[in-house]
């Protein structure tokens, strides 16, 4: 979830972060290492990689004002970091451990780069094949009145991100509102926020729709089948504020824009295979005890064979096509015909998102340099042991309103309190959809406010955030109550 504030409110984040880290590390609480394990909470080693994780931190803080890639501050940082942990280890001649740590930080995030890899390969390639466009030109076309045009973008939001990611499906629902309802700026702003909650609540109560979920999952502390408790809880956070903004919009119909569009071949196909993967990865996690991923790249495999029969059967296809085309005298059809390319699977993963993938590889292997010095210790003993573990939870969902959801949730992992599963299902909730709180929490707000061109801003999303927050604490009590008072 990641920041874009202006260059006083960055300020003041940073502040705040760097306030919190200074109760959490202050003297009085110690670490409680393993035998084998040096305590650096309190050694020159320790202290510089704090500073160089608030360091970098702060310039992703500020990636929209420096215009820095977030992923290379971060990455620098962990480098840094295991470098100081691989020098004080060899000093002390106990190399192996160090490297050990590592090596277990790396493939956490092995196994879930390649999980994501996936996921965002098969999506690519339905975005490719038109499938997302298929959902846009349906929605435009019915002519529907502003307010059911709000309510249809956010259900499709909260929907689709369940299983694509959040990024991807806020992008979509506000393009089809940017079009249907052209210079309606404040109908424009309240429907792009409804997008942002509906989108981060979607994923919150799915292994697939949002990274902190799928850590959990793969991490084997919450079962596939039991994320599914969270859906009543993420319905409650998005809709209590979408029916208060609601009653503001007026129900005039929209203006009925027709489109001309027919997906590419192997669509549907296309979107039958990632139900295969996921159904797949859950048979492998849940019936034979392997990783999620195994499942993910046996998915892969299927979309390659499947790349592989699209590529040799185009040119009868494209024959076929270009035949009828002729009958018909179709000029238009006739050179779309001449502009098909052949389906690559590898053009699908180069698409990915690398930057946010680096990104995450730097979070996890800093946090976890971070929690091998000790630092996790200590927070997890001024969190989890000093408060009642729901209040931390709760804390911990603000938080990533302000920071990453992804340091946070994998800060949380790393640390490991003792909690019960319904803990463990409020801190997924929490972490998940406590970034629609502001419009910068998110990946979905900043990206929407870049693709609204102004319609939609930091300080509109503001006048709401009494609403969602409002959506934000009934979420956590229908949790409580649904699912059982946690115990710690």
């Amino acid at each position: 979830m990641l920041l874009q504030l202006s260059h006083s409110n960055w300020q003041k984040t940073l502040f705040l972060f760097l306030s919190a880290l200074a109760i959490f590390i202050s003297p009085s609480v110690f670490a409680n290492t393993d035998a084998h394990q040096l305590d650096l909470t309190q050694h020159y080693v320790g202290y510089l990689a704090v500073g160089i994780f608030i360091l970098a931190y702060s310039l992703v803080i500020a990636e929209d004002y420096l215009h820095l890639r977030k992923s290379k501050p971060v990455l620098v940082a962990a480098g840094i970091i295991w470098f100081l942990l691989g020098y004080i280890y060899t000093e002390h001649g106990m190399p192996e451990i160090a490297k050990e740590v590592f090596e277990h930080n790396l493939l956490e995030y092995a196994e879930l780069l390649l999980f994501l890899l996936v996921a965002m390969t098969y999506i690519n390639a339905m975005e490719e094949r038109k499938v997302f466009d298929a959902i846009r030109v349906w929605m435009i076309s019915k002519g529907l009145s502003l307010r059911n045009l709000f309510w249809l973008t956010g259900i499709m939001a909260f929907a689709i991100s369940s299983f694509a990611n959040n990024l991807t499906t806020a992008m979509l629902m506000c393009a089809i509102v940017l079009k249907v309802a052209k210079g309606n700026k404040p109908f424009i702003n309240v429907a792009c926020i409804n997008i942002v909650v509906a989108s981060n609540a979607g994923g919150a109560f799915s292994p697939f729709g949002d990274i902190t979920t799928l850590m959990v999952w793969q991490a084997g502390l919450v079962q596939f089948q039991e994320f599914f408790v969270l859906f009543i809880p993420s319905v409650v956070n998005f809709a209590v504020p979408a029916v208060i903004m609601s009653l503001f919009i007026s129900s005039e119909p929209s203006q009925i824009i027709r489109e001309e569009f027919e997906m590419k071949r192997g669509a549907k196909r296309i979107v039958f295979l990632f139900i295969l993967t996921i159904v797949t990865s859950v048979i492998a996690h849940s019936w034979f005890g392997m990783p999620p991923v195994l499942g993910m790249m046996t998915g892969l495999g299927y979309l390659k064979f499947f790349g592989y029969y699209l590529r040799r059967s185009l040119p009868r296809s494209l024959a076929k096509k270009r035949s009828e085309a002729e009958k018909r005298k179709d000029e238009k059809a006739l050179r779309r015909l001449g502009q098909v390319v052949p389906f690559d699977v590898f053009t699908k993963v180069a698409q990915a998102e690398w930057d946010t993938l680096l990104f995450f590889f730097g979070v996890v292997m800093c946090v976890g340099g971070l929690g091998f010095i000790g630092y996790l210790t200590l927070i997890s003993e001024a969190m989890y042991n000093n408060w009642d573990p729901t209040y931390a939870n709760i804390a911990a969902g603000v938080l990533s309103a302000i920071v990453d959801n992804i340091p946070v949730m994998f800060a949380v992992i790393s640390m490991n309190p003792a909690m019960g599963l319904e803990q463990w299902l409020l801190v997924t909730m929490t972490a998940g959809v406590g970034g629609s709180l502001l419009s910068v929490g998110s990946a979905a707000g900043v990206a929407l406010m870049g693709q609204s061109k102004g319609n939609y801003s930091f300080f509109g999303h503001l006048k709401w955030s009494w609403a969602i927050a409002l959506g934000y604490i009934l979420s956590i009590l229908t949790h409580l109550w649904i699912n059982g008072a946690p115990a710690a």
